[in-house]
């Protein structure tokens, strides 16, 4: 197993500021409480190990150690907080665009938060708020599933790794610090998107969208709302088609599954 190196993935030519920890309960809730300790912004956590990782709704996120990337940044996009909630758009882009500049693979984003390949969940992302003595910030907290092949029984038919994914030698493992290292450099440039540029990006993303014509029933406040996937207006958020024949758009979703 191959440690990462906070040495290895600071780069001067990049706002971050890296640590990496051997074990830690959560990147996210640890970056939650070093910026009310106030901690600048640029930070960037990695975890070989997490305890206590999670996702959307309280799922925790599971990965053997050593074997992924689980990491935090905390932010503070030089924008109106009104744009803010772009950033989860802008930092799927990043990731899918880190991994097609490393490996042979075309990954999608299944909005609002994941990422998939092979029609299967690879990254989950989520952006959490946190109010400071010096003003708003942000915690994004990126888990991306690298060299883990074996999942629980739960998510055996949901989930994939990236090797899984390119199926090199069993006995062979991919370069989680040349990943992590594009990654990073992928989130400041589409971060840097943010107010000039976020409409091209979601031109991208557009055409990255594992949703898009799909039929799917979609949580939003507790409510399932049912339809097809039509398109991303400019602000990334989804807009169906409901069976009514009424069109509406979705800035958010607890959850989103696909109607088979």
């Amino acid at each position: 197993m191959t440690v990462l190196s906070a040495t290895a993935l600071n780069d001067p030519a990049l706002p971050w500021r890296v640590q990496v920890v051997e074990e830690i309960g959560s990147t996210s809730d640890a970056l939650r409480e070093a910026a009310l300790a106030g901690e600048d912004a640029g930070l960037v956590l990695f975890a070989e190990s997490q305890t206590a990782g999670r996702g959307r709704r309280q799922n925790r996120w599971l990965a053997p150690k050593g074997k992924d990337l689980m990491f935090s940044l905390l932010l503070r996009p030089e924008a109106a907080t009104a744009l803010w909630p772009r950033v989860t758009t802008l930092a799927a882009l990043a990731i899918c665009r880190a991994i097609e500049d490393e490996l042979p693979l075309w990954p999608r984003i299944k909005w609002p938060n994941d990422v998939y390949v092979h029609d299967r969940k690879v990254a989950g992302l989520l952006a959490e708020a946190v109010t400071t003595s010096s003003g708003l910030m942000l915690v994004l907290g990126i888990g991306l599933n690298v060299n883990t092949r074996d999942f629980p029984p739960d998510l055996s038919d949901t989930a994939t790794s990236l090797l899984s994914a390119v199926q090199p030698l069993p006995q062979l493992l991919l370069e989680r610090e040349s990943l992590a290292r594009a990654i990073l450099q992928q989130l400041h440039r589409q971060l840097s998107r943010i107010e000039e540029g976020f409409h091209e990006a979601i031109s991208e993303v557009r055409e990255r969208s594992w949703l898009l014509g799909r039929q799917i029933r979609a949580t939003v406040d507790g409510r399932e709302i049912f339809g097809r996937a039509l398109d991303l207006d400019q602000e990334g958020h989804l807009i169906m088609a409901l069976p009514d024949g009424s069109i509406t758009p979705l800035s958010s979703a607890e959850s989103v599954r696909q109607v088979v």
